[in-house]
């Protein structure tokens, strides 16, 4: 077992290189011993996702629980916020099988050891440890075959709440794992007149990349919300906990602008009035919190992180630049991106305004996507540091509690290591062009020469 698979937030790689059979056996082994030895837990939840290798991933990942003594509740094929409503359900910890936004030839594990999130941190390390280390537990655990559905169905049902107002959506699940569930999610909403795309559930991901945060895997969508003169296309990633929406012009909406719509809706309506985003996510989003006489709590970036802050800390509402809302204001909050696309469709049943117009007056920056740039795993975070070293030299105001962002008057820069692969990641913003081009050029020319 490579010790790389084990990320920030998830074990992830390459099937079957880095990620096979073997190594789930493994996983299954370690984390059953783990939840009964350090945890005494006696049973879990699993469930996985519908790439091509996750059917084979899972019946070896629960071998080896099993094989651990510990008894597990098998809820199949489902959405990782469905598995993450199955743990709430059952009041245990669990593993999901997926690799959620990647490619198609990727998977892993997702899993979790607290009610609260996905495992985060030293929780990871710790896990790593005492997974290398070898020392399992041995036993005969008892399985059972579960179904979700119509209990998180009712979830949804339940906790969202239309206005009268008919709203024209189009859905593309890209394939995925949510085009198993999408259509009756749906249906329990009459005032939903939907079209949908890219809805055969296919691990292959035939049509597109299932990312919603990329603006290329949204061009389908853009068409068609344009074609059949949608209200708001909403898509979604490969294992269904982010979301992207296109508006009703055919524009990509980037996830810090339609929080604000949120924020909007949500500021007269809660008692705790602070909102968490990631340090990824725009000042306009950050401006309007404290424009509207809310706070802000910005986090790392990582939805264990993200999702772990606003729960903790009774925020209403959180969210990522990558597509995980956070609606944490009614019922079990469970990273739902069908979820939240409800949300925002219920915002719009209950105003005469249309998206874009929901988004006017919004603080404006000129921006720049997420920037990768190769850098190897072994170096990435000693770059970081090096850029924290410069800033603190040049004493700019900066913010590390993930790489670092440095923060100007009329513009940011966010240079930080990534999660998930061997990059760094580089973000800037700013009033004008000029003073754009001028952070970029100077961060960038100072990333490429230490990496050099």
């Amino acid at each position: 077992m490579k010790k790389e698979i084990f990320k920030a937030y998830d074990i992830r790689g390459k099937y079957p290189e880095e990620i096979n059979e073997n190594v789930a056996y493994t996983i299954g082994r370690s984390y059953g011993s783990y939840l009964e030895e350090v945890l005494d837990k006696n049973k879990c939840v699993i469930g996985m996702d519908n790439r091509l290798s996750s059917s084979s991933l899972k019946d070896a990942l629960k071998k080896g629980l099993l094989d651990s003594g510990i008894n597990v509740i098998d809820y199949g094929e489902i959405t990782t916020p469905m598995h993450y409503y199955s743990r709430y359900v059952e009041n245990t910890y669990g593993i999901m099988v997926t690799a959620s936004h990647n490619p198609k030839d990727d998977n892993g594990f997702k899993f979790s050891f607290d009610p609260v999130a996905n495992a985060r941190g030293k929780m990871i390390e710790d896990f790593k440890d005492y997974t290398l280390k070898g020392n399992f537990k041995s036993g005969n655990g008892m399985s059972e075959n579960r179904s979700i559905r119509d209990k998180y169905l009712t979830y949804l049902q339940e906790n969202i709440q239309m206005g009268e107002k008919n709203i024209r959506v189009v859905f593309d699940p890209g394939n995925g794992v949510t085009s198993t569930i999408i259509k009756d999610a749906v249906n329990l909403f009459s005032n939903i007149e939907a079209t949908y795309i890219c809805d055969e559930s296919d691990g292959t991901f035939p049509n597109h990349h299932p990312d919603p945060a990329v603006e290329e895997n949204m061009q389908m969508l853009k068409e068609k919300v344009l074609e059949v003169h949608a209200d708001v296309g909403i898509a979604f990633d490969g294992d269904g906990d982010r979301l992207g929406i296109i508006d009703e012009n055919g524009q990509f909406v980037m996830a810090d602008q339609y929080m604000i719509v949120a924020v909007r809706d949500l500021i007269h309506k809660v008692s705790n009035k602070t909102f968490l985003c990631d340090v990824k996510c725009s000042k306009s989003l950050t401006d309007e919190i404290t424009n509207l006489g809310g706070n802000v709590y910005m986090s790392r970036t990582g939805t264990s992180f993200t999702e772990a802050n606003t729960k903790e800390n009774n925020i209403p509402l959180g969210g990522e630049l990558s597509g995980h809302i956070f609606f944490n204001d009614r019922g079990p909050e469970v990273c739902s991106a069908i979820y939240a696309g409800l949300r925002f469709i219920e915002i719009l049943s209950k105003t005469d305004k249309t998206f874009s117009q929901l988004l006017s007056n919004v603080p404006h920056y000129i921006s720049t996507p997420e920037i990768k740039i190769p850098c190897s795993n072994e170096t990435k975070f000693q770059i970081v540091e090096q850029v924290k070293n410069y800033v603190q030299e040049k004493n700019y105001d900066f913010l590390d509690i993930d790489g670092v962002r440095v923060n100007f008057p009329n513009s940011w820069v966010l240079v930080r290591a990534s999660n998930t692969g061997p990059n760094l990641t580089l973000r800037f913003e700013a009033k004008t062009n000029e003073e754009l081009e001028k952070k970029q050029k100077e961060f960038t020319e100072l990333v490429n020469r230490l990496i050099q």
